[in-house]
């Protein structure tokens, strides 16, 4: 696992020490990276300056070796994002690229204090941003809830959104609002997408997911079949429950993008929380 190395992060004197034989990970703006082989394409920090760059984001330690990057909009080479990495990924490489990923995001809409439209600039690495006067802003994270509804018993709710492959189905999600307790934004998520009442909700894992900058927070809840579906707020093409079998069944086909577009029933690739957590209900008996 990638050390994100805190303490180093303010001391200027190890970050340009350690820059000399850092490595770097260049981002273009789609979120995407040069990905060979099964392993990120890293390139030598020094390349880029003799010191560390402005522009550029400390990620953390791996091996001894400072990681940093930098955003690069004519990247060239076989370029994936996260989501395309699917089975290949490790933890160290989806904890590097899912920090730079948020990071670069980050410091993209911050250039300037959000209060006063004073300019900032870049502190710590790339974890802060600070402005003449001394004030100093912090990365935003988005927390959005994810969550399986079961009906106690052999059936889940998994629905489709409207840009997705026909028989490409996951669990609901959404993002919390303002003054809202996670077990709230569950309740109100699946009511304003599907209509439907849950219960007995409990928190089970969570996720950094940059896209653009989220933390996917995952929940179980309870649900009754008889209860009728309402798709109200338009994020929602259909839904549908489904027996553990088929679940079971879908997941044994593996990753819905490597299958045909005749498969009954798709699900989620590994790279998701989702996935994990359907695969967790699924080898309940």
């Amino acid at each position: 696992m990638l050390d994100r190395a805190e303490e180093t992060r303010a001391d200027a004197q190890a970050l340009l020490t350690g820059w000399r034989d850092a490595k770097l990970l260049r981002v273009n703006a789609r979120g995407q990276v040069r990905y060979e082989n099964g392993a990120l394409v890293l390139d030598k920090a020094i390349e880029l300056s003799p010191e560390p760059s402005p522009a550029a984001v400390f990620l953390g330690i791996d091996g001894g070796v400072h990681l940093w990057a930098v955003r690069d909009p004519d990247l060239q080479g076989s370029l994936t994002d996260l989501r395309g990495m699917s089975n290949t990924v490790d933890d160290l490489t989806a904890s590097v690229l899912s920090t730079a990923v948020a990071l670069l995001n980050w410091h993209d809409k911050a250039a300037f204090n959000s209060a006063d439209g004073s300019a900032t600039t870049s502190s710590k690495g790339g974890w802060s941003r600070m402005t003449e006067s001394g004030h100093e802003e912090f990365p935003r994270i988005d927390p959005a809830v994810i969550c399986l509804i079961h009906d106690g018993g052999d059936q889940v709710l998994l629905a489709r959104q409207h840009t997705w492959p026909q028989t490409l189905f996951s669990l609901l999600a959404g993002f919390v609002e303002a003054g809202e307790s996670l077990e709230r934004c569950v309740e109100r998520e699946v009511k304003e997408e599907v209509g439907v009442d849950v219960s007995e909700i409990h928190y089970l894992g969570s996720q950094p997911w940059p896209f653009p900058r989220s933390l996917m927070l995952g929940f179980a809840a309870v649900a009754d079949p008889a209860q009728p579906l309402v798709f109200s707020d338009g994020e929602i093409a259909e839904a549908h429950w489904f027996r553990r079998a088929e679940v079971r069944e879908a997941l044994a086909a593996g990753d819905w993008s490597a299958q045909g577009s005749g498969a009954r029933l798709l699900l989620p690739g590994s790279i998701s929380i989702a996935r994990t957590i359907m695969e967790s209900w699924a080898e309940l008996d």
